[in-house]
């Protein structure tokens, strides 16, 4: 993610082309980071309220995942709040677009809705979560273009690119409902012999169907239910391809989990939050409007462009390390926060 936003938003313009190899590459598994990243997240958020059942916590763990849903939302908002612009008295819409943070705190607050109105039944809110990410992408035709003029702005960003949202709730939220019926198939059957063979097996092999040949299976059945959205998503089948990417990616670190289970790698995911909002503010210039955006723009040579963001990698990460808490930390006095207020209100 740190390189990707880095080089897109500061390499010169006339080397993003397909005719560069390096680019095609970059800009193939560039694509594979939102996907990533909101599948990781519906699994992991997920796994951990369903273990919370059998713990005997699942009411405080429902809690603090809609908590965790609204303040990841209020720091979306907050990080493209032009604070200099309203003191001078410039207002606009921009401020309501809508980007990752927003989309997975309105999809953690969905799971746990979606997991209560289950009854807390696992296979049902398993069966509920697969059904739900296969209905997303295959309408995803029906909401492509989709503009709601006459619905209010800071609804309808959330479904709505027309006005500017980087990520809207739908198509994304399918990865999360699909993150989340992988996190069941780990609930149920993590503690089997054999099932992190079967599991990195079923990854990787799932991964390649759906790289390789979900497009076919669309068109059959097109031909077979005469269904005339299944060959739109066939013609333009990015978002299953993706998912497929997502799973070759899983089974490989998944295989490789002995090894990446290292203090520095351990220490960046207990620091996700942090970086990401420290990245935000140092590349776009969130509240000061001075970014490096702002101040560089698209004028790197490729050279420049990957030392650059081997540099920002290091330095968005030593700052994170030793100037900023971690997420648990976050949560934990937002939390604080929030039962003084509930106390003073009673």
């Amino acid at each position: 993610m740190l390189q990707g936003h880095f080089i897109d938003t500061l390499l010169e313009t006339s080397y993003r082309s397909h005719n560069y190899t390096a680019f095609k590459v970059w800009e193939y598994f560039r694509g594979i980071t939102a996907p990533t990243f909101f599948t990781i997240s519906g699994l992991i958020f997920s796994y951990l309220l369903i273990r919370a059942k059998q713990n005997g916590t699942i009411k405080k763990r429902m809690h603090k995942g809609i908590i965790r849903g609204l303040m990841l939302i209020s720091i979306g908002y907050l990080l493209r709040a032009p604070i200099f612009e309203w003191l001078m008295g410039k207002f606009s819409n921009y401020f309501l677009v809508i980007d990752v943070l927003q989309c997975i705190g309105l999809s953690l607050i969905l799971i746990v809705c979606i997991y209560k109105l289950t009854l807390k039944k696992t296979l049902l809110f398993s069966i509920i979560m697969l059904l739900l990410g296969l209905a997303i992408f295959i309408t995803e035709p029906l909401y492509r273009y989709l503009e709601l003029p006459e619905v209010p702005i800071l609804i309808s960003n959330y479904l709505s690119k027309a006005n500017g949202s980087i990520f809207t709730i739908i198509p994304w939220f399918g990865y999360v409902a699909f993150g989340a019926f992988i996190a069941t198939l780990f609930y149920r059957y993590v503690e089997r012999p054999k099932f992190k063979t079967a599991i990195v097996s079923g990854f990787f092999v799932f991964g390649i169907a759906l790289i390789f040949g979900s497009s076919e299976v669309l068109m059959r059945l097109y031909y077979a239910l005469d269904i005339s959205i299944l060959k739109e998503v066939a013609y333009y089948n990015y978002l299953f391809t993706r998912l497929g990417n997502v799973l070759i990616l899983f089974s490989l670190f998944y295989l490789a989990e002995n090894y990446i289970k290292q203090p520095l790698i351990l220490k960046i995911g207990q620091k996700t939050l942090s970086i990401y909002v420290i990245h935000f503010i140092i590349i776009y210039g969130s509240f000061t409007g001075l970014g490096l955006h702002q101040l560089i723009g698209k004028t790197l040579e490729p050279w420049q462009a990957v030392i650059g963001a081997v540099l920002f990698l290091s330095v968005v990460c030593f700052i994170s390390f030793y100037y900023a808490k971690t997420n648990e930390f976050v949560y934990s006095n937002l939390q604080k926060i929030i039962d003084k207020i509930k106390k003073y209100t009673r």
